[in-house]
């Protein structure tokens, strides 16, 4: 039996399993058996903790309930941090994903910020199938179109709406994530600003669907906002079950999330009844 935690960020859940240990045999099939929600335990991602080497506190795996790898997940990043915190007691945590190294503080009242690096703007970098501006894709369904892109460790296209509940997500969300412009696929964010302060989002994540908050693509809204010149570099970004509050820092570029972490229960796996 393997022990986990159910942890989420605003309602964005994520099955933890520890394995700086030693290995867990983690199989594709046992992380999407594991990951669904009528036969498993249920998440919108899936995350092991391995060792830190380098300068890194830990290594931060993350996995979508389809089985693919993703780069980056924000409101993990800070469920990650408070667990490395509470065992060494240190106010500061370096983790380390497959896109780059995260540090995380721990601020008043159970807030955590986490800094998520620079953007990456160029097409290459989202990644896009082909040279294009990425403030403008030349893309569109239904009722949006013209969304902008950019990567925090993993692709983001953000549509700018005049409402946000007029928007169908569950409909637009799954043929937008896998346009040909993007190869990797993408996560698509449908945000309406509210002011200079505060942008409303909704998310379709890739390989996970429609989630009740998403940290990395509340970065990406707020950095598109910026660039379409729709909001200053410091905003609250809220979703379906509450707010992070964004900023892009100019002295360095790089974006800073802060938000709350959250344990819902703790439990054991018989991972072999999830597969082999």
């Amino acid at each position: 039996m393997v022990p986990f935690r159910k942890m989420h960020g605003l309602g964005n859940d994520f099955v933890v399993l520890d394995a700086r240990a030693g290995d867990l045999d983690l199989t594709p099939d046992r992380i999407v058996g594991i990951a669904d929600r009528h036969f498993g335990v249920g998440c919108d991602q899936f995350i092991v903790m391995e060792p830190g080497t380098r300068g890194a506190d830990v290594f931060m795996r993350i996995y979508n309930p389809d089985g693919s790898e993703g780069g980056a997940c924000g409101n993990a990043t800070r469920c990650i941090a408070s667990l490395v915190a509470g065992e060494s007691g240190a106010d500061r945590v370096v983790v380390r994903t497959i896109s780059g190294d995260l540090p995380v503080e721990r601020l008043p009242d159970g807030l955590w910020r986490a800094d998520m690096g620079a953007p990456r703007l160029a097409w290459q970098e989202v990644p896009l199938a082909r040279e294009t501006d990425t403030l403008h894709l030349p893309i569109g369904l239904g009722p949006v179109s013209d969304p902008a892109a950019c990567s925090m460790g993993n692709p983001h296209a953000t549509f700018f709406v005049p409402d946000i509940e007029a928007v169908d997500v569950a409909s637009l969300g799954p043929t937008l994530e896998r346009d040909a412009i993007f190869p990797d696929r993408a996560n698509i964010g449908f945000a309406q600003v509210m002011g200079p302060e505060w942008i409303r989002l909704r998310m379709w994540e890739r390989g996970a669907g429609m989630t009740l908050a998403c940290g990395s693509g509340a970065c990406a809204t707020l950095v598109n906002a910026v660039r379409r010149g729709l909001a200053g570099r410091r905003a609250r970004v809220s979703m379906e079950r509450g707010d992070l509050v964004i900023e892009w820092r100019e002295a360095d570029g790089h974006v800073l999330m802060t938000g709350p972490v959250a344990t819902a229960f703790t439990g054991t796996l018989d991972l072999g009844a999830f597969g082999p």
